[in-house]
């Protein structure tokens, strides 16, 4: 049986895929964001760059998995950063950040990029890999004061990037999208299931993985 390992904390992720039916197993990767993305350089290019952290993730946590999963299994790593005035933007962290982002983005459009990384794992060693980018404009409303305070209080918009959510308090704020809407959320299933295809898996056999 094909186990699928999801190589990430995000919530999102792991919402997106239970909603298309894979419970996978969760092991979160441990990769220096910041070095990797200041080894790229200021000149890197958006899809470069989550697909550079996506494959370190994934990277990491392939040499980690327990001997019985790595007998055949399928590692996913995901990062996404917004795209607004020439400038990505990841996890705010703060309150403070959270609020300039919205401030800088209400009311206009940005690109949301999430790199991913798909490693077929066969007989404890990788057999397969496909990297790719996946993008989608997100047009954004533009919240009053009072909700932009409520909604950086509430913690949500700290810890994703571009400080909103689609699939979360952040979506009362979204007026559009022209894309894929799981990509925003984090994880691209129309494009995951063509990379599953070409390292050889198909979506059905992962359906069975997910514990009755």
């Amino acid at each position: 049986m094909t186990r699928l390992v999801l190589a990430s904390a995000s919530s999102g992720r792991l919402r997106v895929l239970r909603n298309a039916g894979v419970e996978p197993l969760v092991i979160v990767s441990g990769v220096d964001e910041d070095a990797i993305i200041a080894a790229l350089g200021a000149d890197a290019q958006p899809d470069q760059v989550v697909c550079a952290l996506a494959a370190a993730k994934a990277a990491d946590v392939v040499d980690r998995l327990p001997v019985d999963v790595a007998a055949d299994a399928v590692v996913i790593g995901c990062d996404s950063m917004l795209r607004l005035d020439g400038r990505l933007s990841g996890k705010p962290g703060t309150r403070a950040a959270a609020r300039a982002q919205w401030q800088l983005m209400a009311g206009r459009t940005g690109e949301l990029y999430t790199g991913h990384a798909v490693v077929r794992v066969n007989g404890g060693s990788a057999a397969a890999r496909e990297l790719e980018a996946a993008v989608t404009r997100v047009r954004f409303g533009e919240p009053s004061a009072e909700d932009l305070t409520e909604y950086v209080a509430s913690g949500e918009p700290l810890g994703v990037a571009g400080a909103f959510t689609l699939d979360g308090l952040g979506g009362w704020f979204v007026d559009g999208i022209d894309g894929d809407p799981s990509n925003v959320v984090g994880l691209s299933l129309p494009l995951v299931r063509r990379m599953l295809a070409r390292v050889g898996v198909a979506v059905p056999r992962l359906w069975s993985s997910a514990p009755a």
